[in-house]
């Protein structure tokens, strides 16, 4: 049946006049979600963080978005949040600063960063938009040590509490952490043996950092009152941070084959603690808008074989459940996913995609971007049998749509060619 299906049967062209079709698939869903999540297939393509761009100005003009939330290191997110509220600073030195992953390179990020600083400029603070990293502060060549997140917390904590509530004074967190690069090396990634994860001083830290959480709890009514609640949430976003370091660096110690599945868990892990942090957060203002990765915002679990590169781990098959699979779980209406689809990418090797596929089925459309409403779609296929793509980027970063998992996505936002950028 994949020869008559169109736009028109299963979704919206996205097209410049189309600026209503992101309100039109809400109003398709049971309820009103608070994360709305946007899914892209591969890192690096700009046409899907403009198409972001797009759908969330009209979420935001339209349907009382006041949030944004991308993949990107959860901490230096505080700074754009800063900026984009009028803060000091120039945008170059945001983009720096504030983004991690590569992102700060992005256009569209910056893009998207300016305009939220001019729509802020215009309207009350009780309205303004926020932006917020939901990632942990954490690379496939290593991790953050733990040493400024625990820090931080811990300066909060002494400014606001007598001295006699605090479990350690600054210079045993700075003396335990030591020197910075002994949690950096980016060898460790790939070498258990040479993880500061092993060392007994992880383990105290550990404990400070629980005592920290468990203060910062037990004296939230005094704190919030004595700061904000604003400064209380992101007291508990560095407590959090530093306590998800503490656990990924023990599990890059460990030498069993288990390690890579479970430091990906790990991390998307904290990526589902932020989040529902954010929505806490968020909950009076209105929903939010995430970002990333489909890999981490799908509802089933989570797949990953190992591409060349790895060594003696070349080809084993990681899983994993994502931050959007842990928020789904505690929202359950409440959490929608978009995922993304891309037809062609030249300039990364990605060919036009074979007729038997979601992909090459979606190429047949007229338009060249479309949202598609996956319940619709599933029935104007009427049963076609569709297998996945095999085809990939070289750099392995690409992960086309499973036609057997369509149902786990609430929509697809389909893109038929990207062109390279710059």
């Amino acid at each position: 049946m994949t020869a008559g299906l169109s736009a028109h049967d299963a979704g919206w062209a996205l097209d410049d006049h189309a600026a209503s079709v992101v309100s039109e698939f809400l109003r398709s869903l049971p309820v009103r979600p608070r994360l709305l999540a946007l899914g892209e297939p591969a890192h690096g393509e700009e046409a899907f963080p403009e198409v972001r761009n797009q759908l969330f100005r009209q979420l935001v003009e339209h349907e009382g978005y006041r949030s944004i939330a991308i993949e990107s290191d959860c901490l230096a997110g505080l700074v754009v949040d800063e900026y984009v509220a009028g803060g000091a600073g120039s945008l170059d030195e945001v983009m720096w600063r504030g983004f991690s992953h590569g992102m700060r390179e992005s256009e569209a990020n910056r893009e998207l960063v300016r305009w939220m600083r001019e729509y802020n400029r215009d309207h009350p603070a009780a309205g303004r938009l926020r932006f917020f990293g939901f990632d942990a502060p954490i690379e496939m060549t290593g991790a953050s040590g733990p040493r400024g997140a625990l820090t931080a917390l811990h300066d909060y904590l002494a400014a606001h509490l007598d001295a006699a509530l605090m479990p350690c004074d600054a210079a045993t967190i700075d003396r335990l952490a030591g020197a910075d690069e002994r949690w950096t090396d980016p060898r460790a990634t790939t070498d258990p043996s040479r993880s500061a994860g092993s060392s007994p001083d992880v383990g105290e830290l550990r404990l400070i950092t629980d005592d920290l959480l468990t203060l910062l709890v037990s004296q939230s009514p005094r704190l919030a009152a004595a700061t904000s609640r604003d400064e209380w949430w992101r007291a508990r976003l560095h407590g959090r941070t530093a306590a998800g370091l503490l656990r990924y660096h023990v599990a890059m110690a460990d030498p069993s084959p288990a390690r890579l599945g479970r430091l990906m868990a790990l991390r998307d892990a904290m990526m589902g603690e932020n989040l529902e942090a954010i929505v806490e957060s968020e909950e009076r203002r209105g929903p939010t808008l995430l970002f990333a990765h489909n890999r981490h915002l799908q509802r089933n679990e989570s797949r990953w074989r190992l591409p060349p590169g790895w060594g003696p781990l070349e080809g084993r098959v990681l899983t994993w459940w994502s931050a959007g699979a842990i928020a789904g779980a505690r929202l359950g209406d409440g959490y929608a996913f978009l995922a993304s689809a891309l037809g062609s990418a030249p300039h990364r090797g990605l060919g036009v995609p074979a007729a038997d596929t979601l992909e090459g089925v979606l190429s047949a459309l007229p338009a060249d971007r479309h949202l598609l409403d996956t319940r619709r779609l599933a029935a104007a296929l009427d049963g076609t049998r569709l297998v996945p793509r095999t085809d990939g980027f070289s750099d392995h970063g690409y992960f086309p749509l499973d036609p057997a998992e369509l149902s786990e996505a609430d929509g697809i936002v389909f893109i038929k060619e990207t062109a390279a950028h710059g």
